[in-house]
């Protein structure tokens, strides 16, 4: 029995090899049934004549179609991302730049806390007004400031605006002089503060260490913030006092002591 298995285990490799065009047999057609009437082994020890084809597997699909999904599963990711076909530039999808209308940017604008009026003209000489003794609490983002006429402020990187242009900051949360004081809730309505943009800049590098021990793992990255430096020229909404302007007296005319020699 063994030398009968180890021969029909050779025959069907045997006829797998050369069989060039082997039968096409679908799942639901089983293979043709063996012979019981021919011998499975021929008188000669050295020549074999099986009966049987050989069992192959059928698939739906063929090599080349597995080829065929894979090129078309690439250009699918690189039309994800955003790349052109022609020169390999980025498409407008891809990494480019959101283009804003003017009613959304106004509208970004106002939700940060500020306006943009327009670029400062050479003929506004009069825009830096001197001290005032008014000050206000103003909001822009998520910081608020006290600023008062003249001073600076440093907030992040304001969007749509550069420099030399004049912004109104509208989210004024309080207002107050030396005699009365006026708290928004949480706006004081009517009240807004003019300033200018002076620059935009980076703030000083932060750097930040991750470390975990015994694990060899370090990681140093550095930050710099985008910053942009406002003027204040002017604050609106309430009666503003009117400047005293105290005269000093004048020193009435004395003699001048005289210096007396002291005799040594």
């Amino acid at each position: 029995m063994a030398n009968r298995r180890c021969l029909q285990l050779l025959t069907r490799r045997v006829s797998a090899l050369f069989s060039a065009n082997p039968p096409f047999h679908t799942l639901s057609t089983p293979p043709p049934p063996l012979s019981t009437h021919q011998p499975l082994i021929s008188n000669s020890p050295l020549v074999f004549t099986p009966h049987w084809s050989a069992h192959t597997r059928h698939f739906s699909s063929d090599r080349n179609d597995d080829v065929n999904e894979d090129s078309q599963d690439d250009d699918d990711d690189d039309d994800e991302i955003g790349y052109s076909s022609d020169d390999g530039s980025l498409s407008k999808g891809g990494g480019s730049k959101r283009e804003y209308t003017a009613e959304e940017m106004e509208a970004e604008a106002a939700g940060i806390g500020y306006k943009v009026v327009g670029p400062l003209e050479k003929t506004d000489d009069g825009v830096f007004k001197p001290y005032e003794p008014v000050f206000a609490v103003i909001q822009i983002g998520s910081h608020q400031f006290k600023v008062s006429n003249g001073d600076s402020i440093f907030t992040e990187r304001l969007k749509f605006c550069e420099v030399n242009d004049k912004l109104i900051l509208n989210k004024v949360l309080l207002v107050g002089t030396s005699s009365q004081t006026m708290i928004g809730r949480p706006i004081v309505p009517d009240a807004a503060v003019h300033a200018v943009v002076e620059e935009h800049a980076l703030d000083a590098k932060v750097l930040i260490f991750k470390k975990k021990r015994r694990k060899n793992y370090r990681r140093t990255k550095g930050h710099r913030q985008e910053l942009t430096k406002l003027r204040i020229i002017d604050i609106q909404g309430i009666q503003k006092p009117e400047p005293v302007v105290t005269e000093k007296p004048s020193k009435a005319p004395g003699k001048k002591p005289e210096k007396v020699a002291v005799a040594a």
